[in-house]
């Protein structure tokens, strides 16, 4: 099934089974042996580049603080991991940097940018203390206008954007989108997963030059049919289960 790069991505790590976007899940992800992880990034107060979806902690940790507004250490006193299962208590929002050092060789890590471009030179002074394989990191993001820059600035680095369903219902709005992201000299698109995703959709996108990934999707008879449309890869909250299936 591998002859061609197609990736199983782990949706905020392996977040069916452990608490989105903590160190547990993610860790979680690898040692199942998932393709590749996507997590969402966020900037606080004192710059410091955590792992959260939300603009507050107030889904995954149960108390309202907004993560631009506090500090970092502020943020480390509140549990993500409890609102999974009582066994995940005391799981932190981790930072990017402690994230960085979990990818095994030959992995990839998505990172999906959720602050504006004040995040961009935090995130350069990391990557080039981190000395990072570009290979193994990719950027995605629904602000098309920091996903440009953070091209320009990390030239290297695969960028994609981030679009719903409506960037790619018609064959115009599909054709208007292919334009923009290549006009922003990104390397392709990060589509959500409608029922409108099919065969031409892939190959418009993949004939124009770009790649296409697609979010989210745990239903394994409708990723075989993306992945027999040549999809570059899948975002999934269930990655292990689903590589097994597609595997049988």
């Amino acid at each position: 099934m591998q002859n061609r790069e197609f990736l199983i991505i782990a949706h905020r790590g392996e977040s069916f089974d452990a608490p989105e976007n903590t160190l547990a899940s993610i860790n979680l992800a690898w040692k199942r042996d998932a393709d590749a992880v996507e997590i969402d990034v966020q900037l606080t107060k004192d710059e410091e580049i955590v792992l959260i979806h939300d603009k507050t902690t107030l889904r995954t940790g149960g108390k309202y603080k907004r993560i631009a507004s506090n500090n970092y250490d502020e943020l480390l006193k509140i549990d993500v991991g409890k609102f999974k299962d009582t066994k995940w208590k005391n799981e932190k929002i981790p930072l990017l940097d402690e994230v960085i050092d979990t990818i095994p060789k030959n992995k990839i890590l998505f990172v999906e940018i959720k602050s504006d471009e004040r995040i961009i030179k935090p995130l350069q002074n990391l990557i080039e203390q981190k000395n990072i394989n570009p290979a193994q990191f990719k950027f995605i993001g629904f602000n098309i206008v920091t996903m440009k820059l953070l091209k320009e600035t990390f030239p290297e680095v695969e960028s994609y954007w981030i679009v719903e369903g409506k960037y790619y219902r018609t064959k115009d709005n599909l054709k208007e989108t292919i334009l923009k992201c290549k006009s922003a000299g990104l390397d392709g698109l990060d589509v959500q997963a409608r029922k409108y995703l099919n065969n031409d959709v892939v190959h418009s996108v993949k004939n124009s030059g770009l790649k296409i990934y697609t979010w989210t999707v745990d239903d394994p008879e409708r990723a075989k049919r993306l992945y027999l449309d040549e999809i570059d890869g899948i975002t999934t909250n269930r990655a292990h289960w689903l590589k097994n299936r597609l595997k049988q």
